[in-house]
Parts: structure tokens; sequence; C-alpha cells
């Protein structure tokens, strides 16, 4: 489900890594929660002599456009990448409004035989900073402010991590970002490849303490490694 993510890179590395010509400041964050801003990269407005590629924040929880009250609205930080192009929640942004999150790792809790939950930080294995596959949606408030929104697709565990979870984002390789984001000329069936199980070892999984289980706690000690509970 993806209901927690990090984003520790620096500013750089992420410029970098995402192809962004400029990006603002920002502090690593490492207990990134529902309903909080989140950093995203979509394919620039074509300008003359223009950026790509653009950085923004989002809130992190899709609203679709056609919704009157998101209050009544289930909180869609997440949309299985298998069905998102037959749900009308999320058919406009698959088509039209794909993104990039940027992300050093994720949370998710396994479910333990005693019928509590162990938590664990997977982190990306690699120096990069990962871009899960995210879709945007602008949603048109009844006051007549736009709030930017946006969720993450998952994808079945890879076989490394299938014993401590069922769902991982979805990662989106470097040669197939421009696929990703080029929303005109790709349509969701020609960027289905990429919305496969990530490749065995892009996370290494890290049991941590239940500090993760509030949001209220913000600092690296929620990434501290811990020894799994016995069942």
């Amino acid at each position: 489900m993806c209901p927690r993510f990090t984003l520790t890179s620096s500013p750089g590395a992420v410029a970098r890594a995402f192809g962004l010509d400029a990006i603002e400041p920002f502090p690593p964050r490492y207990n990134i929660a529902p309903t909080q801003p989140i950093l995203i990269v979509h394919e620039a407005m074509p300008a003359p002599r223009g950026p790509k590629r653009r950085a923004q924040l989002a809130r992190w929880g899709l609203i679709p456009g056609w919704v009157r009250d998101p209050s009544q609205l289930p909180l869609l930080y997440s949309a299985q990448a298998e069905t998102a192009a037959a749900r009308n929640s999320f058919r406009g942004a698959l088509r039209y409004r794909r993104c990039l999150v940027p992300a050093s790792g994720f949370y998710d809790w396994q479910r333990r035989p005693d019928g509590g939950r162990q938590p664990w930080f997977l982190r990306g294995a690699g120096p990069e900073p990962l871009a899960f596959a995210g879709l945007l949606e602008t949603y048109l408030a009844s006051d007549g402010s736009e709030i930017d929104t946006a969720a993450i697709l998952t994808v079945p565990a890879a076989e490394d991590l299938a014993a401590i979870l069922v769902r991982t984002p979805a990662v989106v390789a470097a040669a197939d970002t421009d696929r990703w984001l080029a929303c005109a000329d790709y349509e969701p069936d020609a960027v289905a490849d990429i919305l496969e199980p990530v490749p065995v070892g892009t996370f290494d999984a890290v049991a941590v303490s239940d500090r993760i289980n509030s949001v209220a706690n913000m600092g690296p000690a929620v990434q501290e490694e811990v020894l799994p509970r016995d069942p």
C-alpha cells in the first residue's frame, strides 16, 4: 500500500537524478504521510528554451476532478497499477497527467500470525534517489482555489520482499522516465511495461521500531534498525 515514504536525498542529488534545471531547497523528510505535501516531477509545458521538466509540491492523496465533496472520498494515496486504467478515479490522470515522485524508500507493516504488525523500512539499495510512478490531478475547490494532488502507483512485491509485504511502489527506471512523463506521446498501454514488479534487489528491508507509527516522529530515529519481533 505504501502508506509512508521518505526523501532524504539532497536537492542537488534530486535535480541531477531527475534532469531538473533548478529545484527549491528542501529538508530531509523521514516520515512522509498521506495528506502532506510531497515533491513531484512532471513534464513542463512547452516553451522556447524552457525547462524540460518541472518540480513542484502536491498534496499526497489524489482528488479526481469530478468529485464534489472530497470529505466523502476515501484517501487515494496509492493506486494499483493493474487496475488504474479501469478506475474512474485514476483513468484520466494515467492518460494525461503522469508524474514522478522522488523518494529514498518507503515503509510498510508486516502482519504477524499473532495479529501484531512489524514495521519495515524498505530503503533504496543504490545511492541515487528512486523515481516512484505517480499520478497528478488538479482539483478545483468550491472556493475557486486549485489544489494539486497526487497518488503513487503500486505493483506486486518482488520475490525478495514477498515474505514481508504484498505490494511496493512502482519504480520508474532512469531509461524510462522520458516515456513515462510524455503523456501526449504515449498512452497508458504504451507505458504498461514500466509498471512491472521492481527488480529483485531494488530495496533493502530493515526492521524498524514503532516510532514510525506516529506522524509526529519526523526525525532520522524512525529509520534505526531493530531486531524483528518474534510472532
